[in-house]
């Protein structure tokens, strides 16, 4: 093997194909560019999203619905969870933090605590939010439901 030899492998290479260099190349005349528009003259750049004078997609599509602006997002935690946290780390207070160290919720969540399930510990719960239930079943099982501000 020389290196006079070497030449890459059959098929793995393509033919240029060279335009506007005579009708009988199959590529002269317009030069692959069609016909009489801006799209054949130089420095041609179309806008995003422009279909050839089309309607295009996004005008196609209906519009609907509404995304609130001011919509609070939070994850959600179960009594069942506060209670099983409670037990596992055996404390009797539990906060927002112990929560996403726990690993239900992320850094930067807003926590919510849910009703569902069963709580038998009486633990204090600091939380962003509570729903009724969850209240009355925390204040029943004798603990107590702290908002943070």
């Amino acid at each position: 093997m020389k290196l006079e030899n070497l030449a890459p492998a059959k098929g793995a290479t393509k033919r240029s194909k060279r335009i506007g260099r005579g009708e009988g190349s199959g590529h002269g005349g317009t030069s692959t560019r069609g016909m009489n528009g801006a799209g054949q003259r130089s420095g041609y750049e179309h806008k995003i999203g422009f279909e050839g004078g089309q309607m295009p997609i996004q005008r196609r599509m209906p519009k609907f619905g509404f995304k609130n602006p001011t919509r609070v997002e939070y994850k959600a935690v179960n009594v069942a969870v506060i209670d099983a946290l409670a037990a596992k780390l055996n404390v009797t207070e539990i906060n927002v933090e112990t929560i996403k160290g726990a690993g239900f919720a992320a850094k930067n969540d807003l926590v919510k605590v849910l009703g569902n399930g069963e709580i038998k510990t009486a633990v204090t719960v600091t939380a962003d939010a509570f729903s009724k239930s969850a209240i009355a079943k925390i204040e029943a099982a004798g603990g107590k439901a702290v908002v943070t501000e």
